[in-house]
């Protein structure tokens, strides 16, 4: 899943009664704007500088975070740049990569940040958090440090908002073919057969975009092998997509396209246009397997689906037999706030002084909460009950539960491996989907760019 792309990335919800502006990657206005004036970054020495997205709600809350720091740091003052999105996926690595990036660098871990890491330009702050800032790394989902870390090292501090991938359902479907949701892998398969018999599609799926195939897999092999089977292929071991529990995982998910586990046509619906999201909650899908962002596209565009009690979610199943600990989640585990190693002593000091008493503090969560979004610290669920809607108070609830209770919450598998191998990877899901290669050819064709 690309993090630029606003009807993935954005939770979207309604609540309150307002609908909220896109989300984490929303293009804002023509950019890039500077705090001080300048249209450009600054180079190290030039005083503590930080870029980041345009792009309502977050782009407000962001400028509240600085401007509450420079009213009370006026003589270590944060001057910031914002881009929009694509202007800053091009210019951040750029300007990284020429020694004239920002102090603070805002970003989404994962394969990004590890080439950051092996390149030496971010600081290395696993000391810092846990010694000098134990409470602010302890208030913390400890699952949104996975996206975080690189060879044991904490290199980036988890904040914003976290969403997860969440299995939805119609209970109306249910109620047709007289039946529970699934407790497991073999129930969903057992469900199969009866939603085609009543002329129910058992799952909605907009296969043309390939990232949403693709959440299938993550939790696939999550079940089956555990969190360490997609951790090995992170980390660079040789023939990881070969692991007994990979393959696995791939025979498992070609078994339930062969029993017509998806909608008729699935490999030419787009998700972007949000088709997938109305065959669900205009009954012709039972169940959906999606991101935690298109709860508010379904309560805006679903007529009585949400209101109307009719929209059910829960996390992905376990697999009979399977080693992954059925808490686990994946999607989106926070967004990422790094140091640059290039910046001066006093820049850095700044840099964590903001970081530790500005991004996640009060006014922030809350101001995260009252945008319909789960900010990743565990004092989120304080605030929750001021969500006076009974449907988005469950919803924002089920959310924080399990963002909260995850062991592992895994970073979208495009997000966490470089360019190279997420494109060769969103091109072989396809192809799997398609039933046009097999398992093992799978895992030899990602295999073979292991690394790279």
């Amino acid at each position: 899943m690309d993090p630029m792309t606003t009807s993935r990335r954005s939770f979207l919800g309604l609540v309150g009664g307002g609908a909220l502006a896109a989300g984490l990657a929303a293009c804002g206005t023509s950019g890039p704007k500077s705090s001080g004036g300048s249209t450009g970054g600054a180079a190290a020495g030039s005083g503590t500088t930080y870029w980041f997205l345009t792009g309502q709600p977050q782009q407000s809350i962001r400028e509240a975070q600085v401007k509450r720091f420079n009213d009370a740091n006026p003589d270590t003052k944060i001057k910031y740049t914002e881009f929009q999105n694509d202007a800053f996926k091009q210019k951040i690595k750029t300007a990284i990569g020429a020694g004239q990036g920002p102090t603070l660098i805002w970003g989404w871990g994962g394969g990004g940040l590890k080439a950051y890491v092996e390149a030496g330009q971010v600081e290395d702050l696993t000391d810092w958090l846990t010694n000098q800032e134990a409470d602010l790394k302890n208030s913390i989902f400890p699952s949104a440090f996975t996206a975080a870390t690189v060879n044991g090292k904490i290199y980036a501090v988890p904040g914003e908002t976290v969403t997860p991938i969440v299995l939805f359902y119609d209970k109306r479907a249910f109620e047709k073919i007289g039946a529970q949701p699934p407790q497991s892998w073999g129930d969903i398969m057992d469900l199969v057969p009866k939603f085609n018999e009543k002329g129910i599609a058992p799952f909605s799926l907009g296969g043309q975009s390939r990232w949403t195939s693709m959440m299938w897999l993550e939790f696939l092999f999550d079940r089956i092998g555990g969190s360490e089977v997609f951790q090995n292929i992170f980390d660079g071991k040789a023939n990881g997509w070969s692991d007994p529990s990979a393959l696995k995982a791939l025979e498992e998910m070609q078994k339930l396209i062969k029993a017509n586990g998806f909608v008729k046509g699935f490999s030419s619906i787009t998700a972007d246009s949000n088709a997938d999201q109305a065959l669900l909650f205009t009954g012709k899908a039972a169940m959906m397997l999606h991101g935690a962002w298109t709860y508010g596209n379904m309560k805006a565009s679903g007529g009585d689906f949400v209101t109307g009690g009719h929209l059910g979610y829960m996390n992905f199943p376990p697999v009979d037999g399977g080693k992954g600990d059925p808490s686990d989640t994946v999607g989106n585990p926070g967004q990422y706030m790094s140091i640059s190693s290039k910046a001066s002593d006093a820049d850095k000091e700044t840099a964590k002084k903001f970081i530790a008493n500005n991004t996640l503090d009060d006014a922030t969560v809350e101001a995260w909460v009252k945008s319909g979004n789960i900010p990743v610290v565990k004092s989120a669920k304080d605030k929750l009950s001021s969500i006076t809607d009974k449907n988005d108070s469950a919803w924002l609830n089920f959310v924080y539960d399990t963002a909260a209770n995850a062991k592992n919450f895994a970073q979208s598998w495009d997000q966490a491996l470089p360019p190279t191998q997420a494109e060769t990877l969103l091109d072989n899901i396809a192809k799997l989907f398609q039933l046009s290669i097999s398992p093992q050819q799978f895992a030899d064709s990602m295999n073979a760019v292991i690394g790279k």
